[in-house]
């Protein structure tokens, strides 16, 4: 059964028709490869199923039931978590502290409550093991590479037991062993049963990991393929507009 399923989805902005007549499943453990130019409707896809928008037409169902979000806390309550591309991250603090901003842990009774600064240290310790970094909680983020932020960002949806993870362009501007890292860390996300919506325009980084391809252009979905059944070449030419649509 999917966990994820929308039907019809729409989303214009006045006169601009950002998402036109997108309808796509997700399973749990799949990672699904979205790519298409700038200005596909990528990132206003996402944000629906993020809850930063609402459609403007179609529906959404989770787990066989219907998803009516207002705002993104309450797509976190239904398991879905997003790492953007800037990842978010405070440079100034740790890493334990970037993965428990605004869930941060407390001790105490009533309105006297002191953070819990040894649990978090404890849990983002368990997380980053589970998660195979060497990153450790202690660290402060400006001092990390570009795979340990990412790491940090991926950390942060581990604490709600995620469904899905949305993951905006992770290995961009990053380099190469960092690059390998990333894709690690998305095959570990789906080897415990989370599904990932990969957002990229690394070709090679999505035929890495990604089961499923989805391409978008103008709005549109013009493919939706297993990755053994497509190619580069046939990928880039839907982008572009040489293929129109299979």
């Amino acid at each position: 059964m999917a966990i994820l399923e929308l039907t019809n989805i729409s989303k214009h902005f006045g006169a601009i028709q950002a998402v036109n007549d997108i309808s796509l499943s997700l399973a749990a453990g799949e990672v699904v490869g979205l790519m298409g130019d700038n200005g596909a409707g990528k990132s206003t896809l996402v944000k629906m199923i993020a809850g930063n928008y609402r459609p403007s037409h179609g529906t959404m169902r989770m787990e066989d039931r219907e998803l009516v979000m207002h705002k993104p806390v309450e797509a976190r309550q239904h398991g879905i978590e997003i790492v953007h591309q800037d990842l978010a991250l405070c440079n100034n603090l740790t890493a334990a502290a970037n993965v428990f901003l605004g869930r941060e842990l407390r001790l105490g009774l009533g309105p006297l409550k002191i953070l819990d600064y040894a649990g978090m240290y404890k849990r983002a310790g368990q997380i980053f093991a589970e998660l195979k970094s060497e990153t450790r909680p202690r660290d402060l983020v400006k001092q990390m590479s570009g795979g340990q932020r990412q790491a940090v960002a991926i950390a942060r949806t581990r604490l709600s037991n995620a469904k899905i993870v949305l993951m905006d362009e992770p290995t961009a501007a990053i380099s190469v062993r960092q690059v390998a890292e990333v894709l690690n860390l998305i095959r570990l996300l789906r080897d415990q049963g989370i599904a990932v919506v990969l957002i990229s325009h690394r070709m090679p980084d999505v035929f890495a990991v990604a089961d499923r391809i989805i391409v978008l252009r103008r709005g549109r979905k013009v493919a939706d393929k297993k990755i053994a059944k497509t190619s580069p070449e046939e990928v880039t030419g839907l982008i572009t507009g040489a293929i129109e649509q299979v």
